[in-house]
């Protein structure tokens, strides 16, 4: 009996890239793209109408990004495998998209072979990250590292003065006082290697732990 091949939505906003994606992975002889979608709102609706056993999500796309496409596919409890296909190697787009469900996060600039293969592994379940990523993956395992040492309270005071709160604004708005506050910020300080209130916070930013500050 003949194994039927892998059945991939595609989705990326630029038809160069979907076409140039669609005939290598047509060249693999076991994976067919089922549906192409140019926006993330028609990716997601694809999905509904394809059932694929793949879909290849782009970040950046008009609608909803791709990490959020992701999000609602799992928040749906479907388990096809989610792929990301993107330029971008940004720890906080890893972690996001992991995050969202997703079994794979490969860049655009990888070898066809190692796309295809990413393709194979979503499909089985399996996690497959670029070996392009390099320190950003680090950086993502290292995050995750920490995001799991620091408590839910850390967390909150590190937010709170990455807005530039003083310990006393702080304190007020998690109902401690500004001694605790400072005593939070200690034990931040120690698990992030930081010695000041501005490292820890650039250093939880880069890492993916808390959002960069609006200006």
């Amino acid at each position: 009996m003949t194994t039927p091949p892998i059945r991939v939505v595609l989705a990326d906003d630029h038809g160069v890239v979907r076409r140039g994606i669609r005939d290598f992975l047509a060249e693999a002889g076991d994976i067919a793209v089922v549906a192409e979608a140019e926006n993330g709102l028609q990716a997601f609706d694809l999905v509904a109408q394809h059932q694929p056993d793949v879909v290849m999500l782009d970040i950046q796309m008009p609608g909803e990004n791709g990490i959020e496409v992701a999000r609602r596919l799992r928040a749906d409890g479907l388990t096809l495998g989610i792929l990301i296909l993107t330029a971008f190697d940004d720890p906080p787009y890893i972690k996001a998209a992991l995050e969202a469900g997703a079994n794979g996060y490969v860049l655009k600039s990888s070898d066809a072979d190692e796309i295809i293969e990413a393709v194979r592994a979503a499909h089985e379940g399996k996690t497959m990250l670029s070996v392009k990523l390099g320190a950003s993956l680090a950086n993502v395992l290292a995050s995750r590292e920490l995001a799991s040492q620091l408590s839910e309270r850390e967390q909150d005071v590190l937010r709170l003065a990455a807005r530039g709160l003083t310990n006393k604004a702080i304190g007020f708005q998690l109902s401690i006082s500004d001694r605790t506050v400072q005593g939070h910020l200690a034990k931040i300080y120690e698990k992030l290697g930081a010695s000041s209130r501005t490292e820890a916070v650039i250093r939880a930013v880069r890492l993916g732990l808390i959002e960069a500050p609006s200006s």
